[in-house]
């Protein structure tokens, strides 16, 4: 395995997922909320996503990309109302003061739908075939780099993103009476609704 190109796919993972947005805020509050395990499952949606999406620039998956492309409105409209009514069961939402093995049962439906969330914003191919272009890894893809490897390393860099997000946020939480708690769910449950209000207002232009 080339590590180098491991490496290189890691920083570009990393890059990719750390700027915050709604999957951040969305993380962060099921930390807060429900626990570290919660918040991690929901992070491993979005890496996921990130892989998949990395998987599509890198290998030049040039029929799949202008599908998604050429559907671009439609699909971040659904991510939209996804945003806008995930803000709104945030917002009333009762925060668990003492996380238990029983708010865990439902982390699989946390991934997936974390998951269909990342994957609502096609131009994150565009974003990877750009860094891809940048770090010079697209010019020989057939003859000289592999893509598993660089793809295996987005993927790491973007879970290590989400793993240290939620470990730091869940060191916070210790030090959280219930009364900020609620008020973290309702800042999320607002953030978010207005990411969804801003994706949806910005396919009327």
């Amino acid at each position: 395995m080339d590590m180098h190109l491991l490496f290189k796919g890691f920083v570009i993972g990393l890059s990719i997922a750390a700027p915050v947005g709604p999957i951040g805020i969305l993380c962060i509050r099921q930390t807060v909320a429900e626990g570290r395990i919660s918040g991690l499952a929901t992070g491993m949606g979005a890496a996921l996503a990130d892989s998949l999406y990395a998987s599509i620039a890198g290998l030049g998956l040039t029929t799949i990309s202008a599908f998604l492309l050429g559907h671009l409105a439609f699909i971040r409209l659904l991510g939209g109302f996804f945003l806008f009514f995930l803000g709104i069961k945030t917002f009333r939402n009762i925060p668990i003061q003492k996380p238990d093995l029983d708010i865990q049962k439902n982390l699989v439906g946390k991934f997936f739908s974390t998951f269909i969330l990342t994957l609502s914003n096609p131009m994150t191919i565009l974003a990877f075939a750009a860094v891809f272009t940048g770090f010079g890894l697209l010019k020989d893809s057939h003859s000289q780099i592999s893509p598993g490897t660089l793809i295996l390393g987005v993927f790491l860099g973007s879970a290590s993103w989400w793993l240290t997000l939620t470990t730091v946020v869940s060191l916070i939480r210790q030090h959280l009476n219930f009364a900020k708690l609620i008020w973290i769910n309702r800042v999320s449950g607002i953030l978010i609704f207005l990411f969804g209000i801003i994706s949806i207002i910005s396919l009327l232009k």
